[in-house]
């Protein structure tokens, strides 16, 4: 004979007042995060737009301005102004190519010798009567020599090979054109920065609109690094110089 006994679920224990507050706030900060995870996207996406308004913003500023006609069908910036006319940089704001091809050597070396020999000796020939001079004969002796030969040599070796775009900033007097480029790269956690400047003739610039960095005038080339490397490279300020010099690294 079977026999079904029906047991009923075991009563759960009622939580005491501190489990009761952990819960409420583990919720209350899971709404927190919740929340702010879109209001984060937001504000990382409002400075982005910031930064691409700014930047369109500076690049607008260096256009010229354009001058308004009066009346006129003619415009001079229009279309059917330029049809005779290449596209090699001119005027500010044209963008012009700059290939830098920077190689510099020198070459220093000295050699010196001298030599000099100095040599004295004071005694008595003769004395009156006869009295023998043997054991005065030689009183004094000196000499001296001294010899320097030194020699040194110094080489100095450096090369740079890019090619950047830049914009010309300004037209001075004789048609020469003042152009200025830069070039921001961030990788691997490391910022170069190259920045160019100088002046140009407009004869200078060749068919690709390309001009070379050595038929640039008053040639400003700045390249800096900042990062992991550069701070690998770099030497230490004078304070960690010092501890390294007393802890004899």
């Amino acid at each position: 004979m079977m026999s079904c006994r029906s047991s009923a679920p075991p009563e759960r224990k009622p939580w005491n007042t501190a489990q009761r507050g952990t819960q409420a706030v583990l919720l209350f900060l899971a709404g927190i995060l919740l929340s702010a995870a879109p209001l984060c996207a937001s504000k990382k996406d409002a400075k982005q737009k910031d930064n691409l308004v700014q930047y369109v913003a500076r690049i607008e500023s260096n256009r010229p301005a354009v001058a308004p006609t009066l009346g006129t069908c003619w415009i001079d910036s229009g279309p059917m102004a330029s049809l005779s006319s290449d596209y090699k940089a001119a005027v500010v704001g044209d963008v012009i190519t700059i290939m830098v091809a920077h190689n510099l050597t020198s070459s220093n070396a000295g050699d010196v010798s001298t030599a000099r020999t100095y040599s004295a000796s004071s005694g008595i020939n003769s004395l009156p009567g006869r009295i023998k001079t043997g054991g005065v004969n030689s009183l004094l002796g000196l000499q001296s020599a001294e010899t320097l030969a030194g020699k040194a040599a110094a080489d100095s070796s450096s090369s740079l090979t890019t090619t950047l775009a830049g914009r010309v900033v300004a037209v001075v007097a004789g048609g020469n054109l003042v152009i200025e480029a830069e070039r921001v790269i961030n990788m691997n956690h490391e910022k170069q920065t190259i920045k160019l400047r100088g002046l140009v003739r407009r004869g200078d610039i060749g068919p690709g609109n390309t001009v070379a960095s050595n038929n640039i005038g008053d040639l400003e080339l700045e390249i800096k690094g900042k990062g992991v490397v550069s701070n690998g490279v770099r030497p230490p300020n004078p304070v960690v110089r010092a501890l390294m010099r007393i802890l004899n690294f």
